[in-house]
């Protein structure tokens, strides 16, 4: 099966550390391969590890095609995976995460820290100011994205988001599930 005319990259946005429970990577590696066999090209943050490295293991795996994005500094090779199709290396985290949205048609965030929130945040509130309407994805494996989408409906519910405003989010525990989803969606570029 071949990507929609719509979506030919997608950014994931995923933790990089190590000794997470298995059902993470295996769901990050899952995806990976999805990517792949759809024909939609991988953009990611460039990692070897953790989430990162076993989600651009699946994809190149399967034969897929993976861009990683990383910042001068990180541009290390205990981070960085050495087996890409392309890696442009950027002056900072800033511009990483702007060409990294730009290459991409869709957004999807797996389960990590502290990067991965400020990475899905900024792209959810950029689509909420207009400045893209692709859509997001939350693989939300084991629950981990639960809290997140409590909150997210309080926000909505105490008036800080509105319903209005262009923000499409949709979430599933199930990697070709979430996949589909976003497929179904025809993001206005």
């Amino acid at each position: 099966m071949t990507a929609t005319p719509s979506i030919h990259a997608i950014c994931v946005y995923c933790g990089s550390a190590d000794g997470v429970h298995a059902d993470y990577l295996s769901a990050a590696r899952q995806m990976g391969t999805l990517l792949a066999a759809r024909g939609i090209r991988l953009v990611y943050g460039a990692g070897r590890t953790g989430l990162m490295g076993a989600l651009a293991e699946g994809a190149l795996a399967a034969g897929g095609e993976v861009s990683g994005f990383v910042p001068e500094n990180m541009n290390l090779p205990e981070l960085v995976h050495e087996s890409l199709t392309a890696l442009d290396v950027l002056p900072d985290i800033q511009a990483r995460k702007a060409r990294m949205s730009a290459a991409a048609d869709a957004f999807i965030a797996l389960p990590g820290g502290y990067g991965t929130f400020d990475e899905l945040f900024e792209t959810l509130t950029w689509a909420q100011i207009g400045l893209h309407h692709k859509p997001v994805g939350l693989l939300n494996v084991r629950g981990y994205y639960d809290p997140l989408l409590n909150m997210i409906s309080r926000a909505s519910q105490e008036k800080f988001i509105y319903s209005e405003q262009d923000v499409v989010l949709v979430s599933d525990s199930d990697p070709e599930a979430l996949l589909q989803k976003l497929l179904n969606l025809s993001p206005a570029q």
